[in-house]
């Protein structure tokens, strides 16, 4: 009788592993799809990128790469190319969506999870996911119709110009807008995670609901929320029909000015493909590998943050 249960278990032990097996091939093979798809991206854009750097394909054409990471004026005929104030212009302009998106998204979000009935609760998360839903496209139209106006109004309030509203602060709020909803939904997601018991038992010990929520549902809540920032902040980096519509565009110097027009690197690749060949064409490929290495770099710093972050707390 013993031997025919080990028998038995034996059997079932091997089916287990042979599904275990088939189930990890299975996952395997879309995942290393998925992950393909980033390297295609990646050697696609850089084989086009680094050929305008390659004096063998344009001959004199060709650009200098030193002058093209540290100079100020996008173009000067005939091949002559710099991106140093676009990177720049880049971040000012995320950094700044970022400061006004997150405190809001995470307000927005605790409000959401902790502070309203369900009905309510559902129905302004409701809102959120249409908003995130909404096309880029849309955004800018809207930036470009109802944005603009607005900073004409607050530029007239501090006596400056601008040109019809595109400027580098409507880019900012545009931005704004469009991360906002990332950011927010990926936070009620990991406030909503918070262990109940973490939150009854400060309140056990004398602490407010708002002191809870604070000290207690925000920062057991971090990961979740750093991880929202994360998707937000890359959002706003590859960011182009909307920002397009807004910036401007200005072909040289840093746009800290909030009332001049800006550059960004999405922008400058959105604008300028136009033909499909040539240099010109090709350099915006360039600029597509900078913008991939920025995101990556960003990426990797945001999660350095979030690791000290929760060595702090």
């Amino acid at each position: 009788m013993t031997n025919r249960l080990n028998e038995v278990k034996q059997k079932t032990n091997k089916h287990n592993n042979n599904v275990d097996k088939l189930t990890y091939v299975l996952l395997l093979i879309p995942t290393f799809l998925s992950a393909s798809f980033v390297f295609l991206i990646i050697i696609f854009i850089s084989k086009r990128g680094v050929s305008p750097f390659l004096a063998s394909i344009y001959g004199d054409l060709h650009v200098n790469f030193l002058r093209f990471m540290t100079g100020m004026t996008w173009f000067q005929p005939p091949n002559l190319y710099g991106i140093f104030f676009v990177v720049v212009n880049t971040l000012y302009v995320v950094i700044l969506a970022g400061l006004i998106a997150i405190p809001i998204s995470v307000f927005t979000a605790l409000f959401i999870a902790k502070m309203t009935p369900k009905p309510v609760s559902k129905f302004f998360q409701t809102v959120i996911e249409l908003l995130a839903s909404v096309p880029s496209i849309v955004f800018g139209v809207f930036g470009l119709g109802v944005v603009t106006k607005i900073v004409i109004w607050i530029s007239s309030i501090f006596g400056k110009q601008t040109a019809g509203g595109i400027s580098t602060l409507s880019t900012v709020f545009v931005l704004a807008m469009m991360i906002l909803p990332t950011i927010t939904l990926l936070s009620i997601t990991a406030i909503k995670s918070v262990n109940p018991d973490l939150e009854k038992n400060s309140l056990a010990l004398g602490a407010s609901k708002v002191q809870t929520f604070f000290k207690i549902t925000l920062v057991s809540a971090k990961s979740g929320i750093f991880a929202g920032i994360i998707l937000g902040i890359g959002r706003a980096l590859g960011e182009a029909t909307a920002v397009s519509m807004v910036a401007g565009n200005s072909g040289s110097g840093l746009s800290f000015d909030l009332f001049s027009t800006t550059r960004t690197l999405t922008s400058t690749m959105l604008l300028g493909l136009k033909e499909t060949v040539g240099l010109d064409y090709d350099i915006r490929f360039s600029v597509g590998m900078i913008l991939i290495i920025l995101i990556i770099v960003t990426n990797l710093f945001l999660n350095y943050l979030k690791k000290k972050v929760g060595r702090f707390s």
